[in-house]
């Protein structure tokens, strides 16, 4: 294969391959986490549920993807992405099993929290894609991974009412979440006898230490500590809101309980950054082994706006268009699913315009679409044709997705060994993201929620500024202590 062109239908380019079984790993995934949202109806109707119950779960849905995406991306650097993506589809058929046979808001809302989970499968073909594709095609080849398997939560919006349907009765809807995580075990066990982590005679590389994420200069040890912060207090807003403060899931003995955990975790977290960064704070790190953790931060800070945004507006778009148009499940699932739809196009797109001409230059570009589309939809309203508030959505879909692309094409280039855990750290704070846009949402209206994304951009858009265009090439160096140098522009 090219090293500047990708052939989709070339299957018999190992690359190919292995692009093609790994987005459709991915793509299970967010059947399996997004299969509450178009059978909205039928769940609160068979619990009873008051709105400020589903939206809470809703919330729960996207909390613990924030510390498993972490601890999934030390995983694929430890492990490998094979055994990973195998062992979490196996593992997301019985959470959707638990969920399918959930017989009280408690126990369902618990699944849900599970679920959360699974959303952490976008980390490991982060690192398999960047293994397999070179530097000038590897925003293409993420992007294409990415928008694929994205566009899992629209397949969802578009077939799951209607497995409903087909199951008919009033566990239609568990038969459809059932049946999701039936074949999700299945490519499980597919994906674990096909794929393979590295090209052949490529090597692995894995972090020195595991535990936390590898740091190269004292500044960046406490950025780093600094920018772990957010994801606890993203925690415990959600715990707060599950409190009697909130929808009162929680008692308040039980919601203490969580924030003493939560600063307990907290504690062991930095002693385990410490313990992994512990040499490089004495003796230092060669020049041209560092890697500046920067560029990290901003990528977090624009998956934040970017992806957050998107999980949350996929997990209530399709009730906003029930309750906005009166449409059907059916219908509200096909135009809110149109949303995720646009990652087929738009996070390929993103990530070869990165490619080719530039990543600072074509991520603020892209910021700045986004809060023009999110502020485009905070306008519609009951009166706008349907037509009109589709398009509405697709295009602000389209600059949402391309923005997530363009992150991406940036994320394997940063330190190869520690891709994993850079991944997994990003995609956390898409996860943050969700929960504050969420928690945002349970108080206001949609007009209001859009437009409160359409203005967080501006913290995005500062922080692409200062985003650097990677140069030359890292280095990483072998058990043996041969130094090898990957190319990354």
């Amino acid at each position: 294969m090219s090293q500047t062109r990708i052939n989709l239908f070339n299957f018999s380019d190992p690359r190919i391959f292995t692009l093609h079984i790994t987005w459709f790993a991915f793509f299970l995934t967010f059947v399996m986490w997004f299969s509450h949202a178009p059978l909205r109806d039928a769940i609160m109707s068979t619990f009873e549920m008051s709105v400020a119950q589903w939206k809470a779960l809703l919330i729960l849905n996207v909390a613990l993807t924030i510390p498993s995406r972490i601890v999934i991306g030390m995983l694929v650097d430890k492990f490998g992405p094979r055994h990973v993506y195998s062992g979490l589809l196996v593992a997301a058929g019985g959470l959707c099993l638990f969920f399918s046979m959930a017989s009280s808001y408690e126990m369902l809302a618990f699944a849900r929290l599970m679920m959360g989970f699974i959303g952490a499968g976008f980390v490991i073909g982060i690192r398999m894609i960047g293994e397999w594709f070179p530097a000038r095609t590897v925003g293409l080849a993420e992007g294409i991974y990415g928008g694929w398997g994205n566009f899992g939560s629209a397949a969802a919006a578009f077939t799951l009412p209607s497995l409903m349907l087909f199951y008919g009765g009033e566990n239609g809807w568990r038969y459809a979440v059932l049946t999701t995580g039936a074949i999700a075990a299945v490519y499980g066990v597919f994906f674990f006898i096909k794929a393979r982590n590295t090209p052949k005679g490529s090597t692995y590389f894995k972090p020195k230490k595991s535990g936390g994420l590898e740091v190269t200069c004292k500044r960046d040890f406490y950025f780093l500590i600094g920018m772990t912060v957010p994801m606890y207090a993203c925690l415990a807003v959600l715990a707060w809101k599950l409190s009697p403060s909130g929808v009162d899931l929680l008692s308040q003995g039980a919601t203490y309980g969580i924030y003493l955990a939560l600063a307990a975790l907290f504690v062991v977290q930095v002693a385990s950054i410490y313990s992994v960064n512990k040499d490089m704070l004495r003796d230092g790190v060669e020049e041209e082994q560092r890697y500046n953790f920067k560029q990290v931060a901003i990528l977090d800070v624009n998956y934040f706006v970017t992806f957050g945004s998107e999980l949350a507006v996929v997990s209530m778009l399709p009730g906003y268009f029930m309750d906005t148009f009166g449409l059907s499940p059916q219908m509200a699932g096909l135009f809110g699913g149109g949303f995720a739809l646009m990652n087929l196009l738009a996070r390929p797109i993103g990530g070869l315009v990165s490619d080719k001409f530039g990543r600072r230059a074509t991520m603020m570009i892209l910021i700045c679409g986004l809060a023009v589309g999110y502020f485009v939809m905070g306008m519609v309203n009951s009166s706008w044709p349907i037509v009109f508030a589709v398009m509405a959505t697709m295009l602000c879909s389209f600059f949402v997705q391309s923005g997530e692309g363009a992150v991406f094409a940036i994320v394997p280039l940063v330190k190869r060994r520690l891709s994993g855990q850079i991944a997994g750290m990003v995609g956390a704070y898409g996860n943050v993201g969700a929960v504050c846009f969420l928690t945002v949402y349970s108080f206001v209206d949609a007009s209001t929620f859009f437009m409160v994304i359409g203005a967080s951009s501006a913290l995005a858009f500062a922080a692409s500024y200062f985003l650097d265009e990677p140069q030359g090439h890292t280095v990483e160096v072998l058990d043996d202590g041969t130094v090898q140098r990957i190319e990354v522009a």
